[in-house]
C-alpha cells in the first residue's frame, strides 16, 4: 500500500519536475515566481492528476491477484501454523 502511495505522489510531481528541468535547460532560475503562474501550476496539476489516474488504472489492471483460499493462523498439535494461501 505504501508503494502505491509513493508511486502516486511521484507521478503527480513528475510534471512539475519536468517543467523545472525545462527552465534549467533554458538557463532560467526555476524558483522565480514569474515562471509559476496560476495557469501553469493548474495545468501541471491537471497533468499530474491525469498521470496518477493512469498509473492507478495500470496498477489495478496489472497487479498480481492471489489465487486460492487464505488459511488464517491456527494452532495444530500445539504448534502455531502461520496464515497462508492454499
Amino acid at each position: 500500500m505504501l508503494r502505491a502511495a509513493i508511486e502516486s505522489i511521484l507521478l503527480f510531481l513528475l510534471p512539475f519536475l519536468i517543467f523545472a528541468g525545462y527552465l534549467v535547460l533554458r538557463l532560467r532560475y526555476p524558483l522565480e515566481i514569474e515562471h509559476w503562474t496560476r495557469g501553469r501550476v493548474a495545468t501541471l496539476a491537471l497533468i499530474g492528476l491525469a498521470a496518477v489516474l493512469v498509473g492507478l488504472i495500470a496498477l489495478g489492471l496489472t497487479a498480481r491477484r492471489g489465487k486460492g483460499v487464505y488459511i488464517p493462523a491456527h494452532i495444530e498439535n500445539g504448534a502455531l501454523i502461520p496464515g497462508h494461501i492454499e
